[in-house]
C-alpha cells in the first residue's frame, strides 16, 4: 500500500541570515493543511514551504525575551493557519501572528532566455508562485502553573497546567479594528480545576492532562493524562450571546457550558497495573473510526470510536517487525496519512509505518548496522521526536532525536502507493498500480509468460513520466484510474486532468490552461473502454463529464455532461451500468449508451440510504450483484431495484440486501461481512469457480467469499451478525497489490532498507513477492468433499508451467494436516478425496512422488495407503514412459526397503533409459547403484545384465 523508496532528503534547517548561528530544531510542527510547516528552535521559529522545500520567513526571540520568558519548548498553530502559539520554559505563552502577502512573490521567475527555459523546468509542486509570509511577535501571556499542554482554537486558546492541575481556556487578544460582535465572541475565561468536581469523569483526580488535541473532524478533543490514560472530551466552543453583558456572565454557568462530559477509552491501570501501557500519543483517524496510541514501553495500540456510551472499545496491539529485537524505546509522535490508510510512528529509537489494519509495511528496525557509523548521516533511522505526512502523502517529514550536521537537521522520505487509496475500483486492482511524487508504475507481469510472474528477478514494472507541466501547477496526485486492459491511464491532481495511452505512449493536456484550472476532479475517474468518465466540480457545480481517448482535452470535446445535485463521492462501473454515490446519501444508477456518433448516460434511478449510512464520507468502495435471472432475462434500467449493493464503509466491509415492502417500496437490509477491510473487489466476470467472488484484504490476509450470490440468497446469517465467514482465508507474508485471475497469482510487495560501508545514507526500495492461490481454493472445495467442483475450477489452470507445483503444494499441505489430526477423526480426513482429485490429471504421478520427497518419512505410510503401493506406481510410471518420475520413485522404494536384492526395478528402469537415450537419467542410476551397495555388486549385476561392460 504504502512503501518508502529510493533515499532521504535533507533540508537545510538553518535560515540563510547573516549572523544566524545553527541552532538544533526542537519541534517539527505542520499546518493545518499541511502545505507549510514550522522549525522551533529554543530562541527562534521559521516557516517553511512543503513545495519547493524552502524557508518563507524566520523570527528570533531576542536575548532579553530569552532571559525574561524562558526558552522555546513547542508550538502549535491556530486552526485557521494564521497565528502560532509557543510554550516556553518558564510557562509563558509566545504569541506569533503570521501574516500572508498575496501581492508579493518570495522569488520570481529567473531572467533568462526562453531555450534555457525549458531545460529549468519547475518540479511537481513547484511550478506555482511562492507567496510571502511574514511573522509578528504579538505578545507573552504568563501562565500561573507549569505550562503542559496548548490547544489553540479559532476564538480561544485553550491550555493544561500543573501546580495547579487545570485546563484553562482564554481568549485571543482583541484586534482594535474587529467589530464589537467579534470581540464579545472572544470574552470569557474559564478555568477548570481537575477534580472530583468539575472532572468527575476522570478516575484519578490528582492528574494533570500533560497533552491534548483537537481533531476538527469529529469535533473533540484527546486528552492524555499523567498517569497514561486517555480520555475524548468535547468542549463546547459556541459563541457567546451578543447581547450578553460580559460582566454579568456567571461563571458557573460557563463551566457547565464549555464542558461535556469525557469518555475514557484506554486504562493502562484497569484491575492490575500496566506501566508499560501509559500512553505518550494519540492520533486520530476518522475515515476508519480509529483512535492509534502510543505508549512509554513503544507499542502502538488502535482502539475504534466507542459505539455506546460508556462501554470501552477493544483495543489492539499491533505487531511490530523487528527481526534484531532493539529497544524500541517509548513512542514519540503518530500521524494518520490524510486518506487514513496508514500511521507513521516516531519512537525513541527508530520510526515506522503501519496500515490501517496493523501490517507493519516499513520499519527502522529491519535496517542491518552494515554502514560507516563515523559518516552515516541518516539518523532518523536512530530515533525520531517529530513528524507528519505531507500533502498527497508521497513524504513523510521527520526529525531526528539526534543529529550529526547541525544544519541540516529535517530529512523527507520519498513514498510509492498505491492507487487504490486514491480510489478503490477494480480496475485498479487487477493490476498492481502503484503512485510516485512524479510517476505511474504498472505491474505488466499478466501480460508475460507464466515463469515472469512468479520470479523475482523478473523486472515487469512499467515506469510511466507524468507530465511535467501539469505536475508543477496541479501536484499532488489525488485520482488516478487504469483500464480494464491496462493500456489506457488517467490522472487527476489539484486541477484539470490528463491521460495517457500505452499503445501510443504519449500523454494528452489540456491546450488551454484556463479550461484546466477551471474544474477539479471530485469522486474519481474511470474507463469505459476508450471514453474516460470523470466527477467533477466546477464553480459549486458538479457533473459527471465523458471524454474520449481519440480526441483532444478540451471544453469543446467533451462527449456528455450530467449534472448533479451534490458532489460525487465515489463513481463505480458495473458492465455498462454507471453507480455514483453522492455526498447528500444518495445513489444513482446511469445506463451508458453508446449512439452512433457520439456516447450519453441514460438515468435509471436513484435511491437514498438515509438512516443507513452514517457518514457519506465513510464510503470508500461500491459495487453491485445482479440476481441471475435478473441479468438475463430483465431490463437493465430496472437493476436498482434487485440489486445487493456491496460498499466499503469506513473499514467494514458491507452489504445491503433489498427489500420490498407492501407497497412495493425498496427497503435495505444491511449486514456487515468484515471489519478493518483495507481493500476489497467482487470478481463479477471470468474463471468458473470465481465469478461473483468477493476479494478483501484485512491486514493479516485475503479473505474470499465464493460465489457472494449465493450467500445473498441462502444465508442464514442474522443480519446484525458481524463477520460472515468466508469460504477461503489466505495468509499473506507481503502486502497485495493485485489478484491476476487467470494466472492463479496474487501479487504484491514489501519494503527493503539497504545500507553499504560505503554510503552515508540508506537506500529504501520495493520488491515484488507473488503467492499461488489455486491450492487454496481447492483444499475448500475439497474440505467439502466436492470433487467435481474442484476438477473444473483447476481445468482452467491446467496449461500453467507451475501448474504441477500448485497440486504438489496442496497435497503436501493436506498430508500434513493430517499427521497432525487426532487418530479416529475420520469423519474430517480430506486425504483420500484429494487423492480422487488428483487422478483426474496426468501429472497426478509426479505430484505424489514429489511431495513424498518433501514430506517426513514417517507421513508416507498414511500417503501410500490412499495413494498406493508405491510400487505399482513406479510401474504404472514405466508404462507411461514418464521414466524421470519412475527415477523419483526408486528412491521411496529404496528407503521403505522394497527393493529386491538384484535391484531389478533400477536394471528395468536403466533399460528403458538407454532404449529412450536419456543418458543423463542413465548416470544417475548408475550412480544410485553405487550409492545403495558398498560392495559394487549391484553395479555389477545390472551391466553384466544389460551388457554394458562390451
Amino acid at each position: 500500500m504504502y512503501f518508502p523508496i529510493a533515499a532521504a532528503r535533507q533540508l537545510a534547517s538553518t535560515p540563510a541570515l547573516p549572523n544566524i548561528p545553527p541552532e538544533k530544531v526542537i519541534a517539527l510542527v505542520p499546518s493545518p493543511r499541511r502545505s507549510l510547516f514550522c522549525l522551533v528552535t529554543r530562541n527562534g521559529l521559521a516557516i517553511w514551504v512543503v513545495r519547493p522545500a524552502a524557508a518563507l520567513a524566520f523570527l528570533s526571540r531576542t536575548p532579553t525575551s530569552i532571559l525574561e520568558h524562558g526558552e522555546n519548548l513547542d508550538a502549535w498553530w491556530s486552526p485557521e493557519g494564521d497565528k502560532i502559539v509557543v510554550k516556553t520554559s518558564d510557562s509563558y505563552l509566545v504569541l506569533v501572528s503570521v501574516e500572508y502577502k498575496e501581492d508579493q512573490l518570495v522569488c520570481g521567475a529567473p531572467n533568462i532566455s526562453l531555450n534555457a527555459q525549458r531545460s529549468f523546468l519547475a518540479g511537481p509542486g513547484e511550478g506555482l508562485p511562492m507567496q510571502a509570509v511574514v511573522l509578528h511577535f504579538e505578545g507573552v501571556i504568563r501562565v500561573e502553573g507549569e505550562l503542559l499542554s496548548v490547544s489553540p482554537r479559532k476564538h480561544h486558546i485553550l491550555f493544561s497546567t500543573k501546580n495547579p492541575s487545570t485546563v484553562q481556556r482564554m481568549p485571543w487578544p482583541i484586534d482594535e479594528e474587529r467589530s464589537e460582535t467579534e470581540q464579545l465572541v472572544q470574552m470569557g475565561y474559564d478555568t477548570w480545576v481537575v477534580n472530583d468536581e468539575d472532572f468527575a469523569w476522570i478516575l484519578e483526580p490528582e492528574v494533570s492532562v500533560v497533552e491534548m488535541a483537537h481533531s476538527r473532524t469529529i469535533g473533540s478533543e484527546t486528552w492524555i493524562t499523567s498517569e497514561g490514560r486517555v480520555y475524548l472530551v468535547q468542549l463546547h466552543e459556541g459563541p457567546i450571546e451578543a447581547n450578553r453583558s460580559h460582566h454579568n456572565y456567571d461563571d458557573r454557568h460557563a463551566k457547565q457550558r464549555y464542558r461535556d462530559p469525557g469518555f475514557g477509552f484506554h486504562d493502562p491501570n484497569g484491575r492490575i497495573w500496566e506501566e508499560s501501557r501509559r500512553a505518550t500519543a494519540v492520533a486520530v483517524n476518522s475515515r476508519f473510526s480509529l483512535f492509534a496510541i502510543g505508549t512509554i514501553s513503544g507499542t502502538v495500540e488502535f482502539t475504534p470510536f466507542p459505539s455506546q456510551e460508556s462501554v470501552t472499545p477493544k483495543s489492539q496491539k499491533i505487531p511490530i517487525s523487528n527481526p534484531y529485537n532493539r529497544p524500541s524505546g517509548e513512542v514519540k509522535s503518530l500521524d494518520w496519512s490524510s486518506d487514513g490508510y496508514v500511521l507513521a510512528v516516531g519512537w525513541t529509537n527508530g520510526w515506522g509505518v503501519f496500515s490501517v489494519g496493523g501490517r507493519c509495511l516499513a520499519s527502522s528496525f529491519n535496517m542491518e548496522y552494515n554502514f560507516d557509523r563515523e559518516k552515516f548521516q541518516d539518523t532518523f533511522m536512530f530515533g525520531v521526536q517529530d513528524l507528519f505526512w505531507g500533502p498527497g502523502n508521497f513524504d513523510l517529514f521527520l526529525l531526528p532525536l539526534r543529529t550529526v550536521q547541525s544544519d541540516a537537521q529535517v530529512f523527507v522520505v520519498p513514498f510509492a502507493k498505491s492507487a487504490t487509496t486514491g480510489q478503490l475500483s477494480p480496475d485498479n486492482t487487477r493490476y498492481a498500480f502503484l503512485q510516485q511524487d512524479d510517476r505511474v508504475l504498472v505491474y505488466r507481469g499478466a501480460d508475460q509468460p507464466d515463469m515472469s510472474v512468479i520470479s523475482p528477478e523478473a523486472d515487469v514494472w512499467q515506469h510511466i513520466k507524468i507530465p511535467q507541466r501539469y505536475l508543477a501547477a496541479n501536484w499532488p496526485i489525488k485520482y488516478s484510474s487504469l483500464s480494464s486492459d491496462g493500456r489506457l491511464i488517467a490522472i487527476a491532481g489539484r486541477r484539470g486532468l490528463i491521460h495517457y495511452s500505452s499503445t501510443s505512449g504519449r500523454w494528452k493536456l489540456f491546450g488551454d490552461d484556463v479550461q484546466e484550472q477551471s474544474f477539479t476532479v471530485r469522486g474519481g475517474l474511470l474507463w469505459f473502454h476508450h471514453v474516460l468518465i470523470a466527477a467533477t466540480e466546477a464553480s459549486r457545480t458538479y457533473q459527471i463529464r465523458l471524454y474520449s481517448r481519440d480526441s483532444d482535452l478540451s471544453a469543446q470535446n467533451i462527449l456528455h455532461r450530467e449534472t448533479l445535485a451534490s458532489p460525487a463521492v465515489i463513481i463505480s462501473l458495473v458492465d455498462n451500468s454507471l453507480l455514483v454515490y453522492t455526498l447528500d446519501n444518495t445513489l444513482i444508477h446511469y445506463l451508458i449508451v453508446p449512439t452512433t456518433d457520439s456516447i450519453r448516460l441514460h438515468l435509471c434511478g436513484s435511491i437514498t440510504f438515509q438512516g443507513i449510512i452514517a457518514s457519506p464520507t465513510a464510503v470508500r468502495m461500491l459495487s453491485w450483484m445482479i440476481p441471475t435471472s435478473q441479468k438475463n432475462l430483465g431490463d437493465p434500467v430496472d437493476d436498482l431495484s434487485v440489486a445487493t449493493v456491496l460498499m466499503v464503509v469506513g473499514g467494514q466491509l458491507i452489504l445491503l440486501r433489498p427489500r420490498k415492502t407492501a407497497n412495493q417500496e425498496v427497503n435495505y437490509d444491511l449486514q456487515v461481512f468484515a471489519d478493518r477491510i483495507e481493500f476489497c473487489w467482487i470478481h463479477l466476470r471470468g474463471i468458473g469457480a470465481l465469478e461473483n467472488s468477493l476479494w478483501a484484504y484485512d491486514a493479516h490476509g485475503m479473505r474470499i467469499w465464493l460465489n457472494a450470490l449465493a450467500i445473498e440468497k441462502h444465508s442464514s446469517q442474522d443480519a446484525n451478525e458481524l463477520n460472515v465467514k468466508e469460504s477461503v482465508n489466505i495468509p499473506l507474508d507481503f502486502y497485495p497489490l493485485s489478484v491476476l485471475m487467470d494466472k492463479g497469482i496474487i501479487i504484491g510487495a514489501e519494503h527493503e532498507v539497504a545500507t553499504r560501508m560505503n554510503l552515508p545514507l540508506v537506500m529504501f526500495r520495493h520488491t515484488t513477492s507473488s503467492h499461488l492461490f489455486l491450492q487454496h481454493i481447492l483444499l475448500f472445495y475439497l474440505g467439502a468433499k466436492q470433487v467435481r467442483s474442484a476438477v473444473q475450477f483447476a481445468t482452467h489452470y491446467r496449461k500453467l508451467v507451475y501448474f504441477s507445483h500448485a497440486l504438489e503444494i496442496l497435497l503436501h499441505t493436506v498430508v500434513e494436516a493430517e499427521a497432525d489430526r487426532s487418530a479416529g477423526d475420520e469423519s474430517k480426513t480430506v486425504l483420500p478425496t484429494a487423492v480422487e482429485f488428483l487422478d483426474h490429471f496426468d501429472a497426478s504421478l509426479d505430484v505424489v512422488v514429489g511431495c513424498a520427497r518433501k514430506t517426513e518419512v514417517d507421513r508416507w505410510r498414511r500417503l501410500f495407503d490412499i495413494v498406493g503401493n508405491p510400487k505399482s506406481l513406479f510401474e504404472e510410471c514405466l508404462s507411461q514412459r514418464k521414466l524421470k518420475t519412475a527415477g523419483s520413485y526408486l528412491l521411496v522404494l529404496h528407503t521403505l526397503e522394497q527393493l529386491d536384492s538384484k535391484s531389478t526395478e533400477v536394471v528395468t528402469l536403466l533399460r528403458c533409459a538407454i532404449e529412450d537415450k536419456e543418458w543423463e537419467l542413465s548416470k544417475e542410476l548408475l550412480r544410485f547403484l553405487h550409492s545403495i551397495d558398498d560392495t559394487g555388486n549391484a553395479l555389477r549385476h545390472a551391466v553384466g545384465e544389460l551388457h554394458l561392460d562390451g
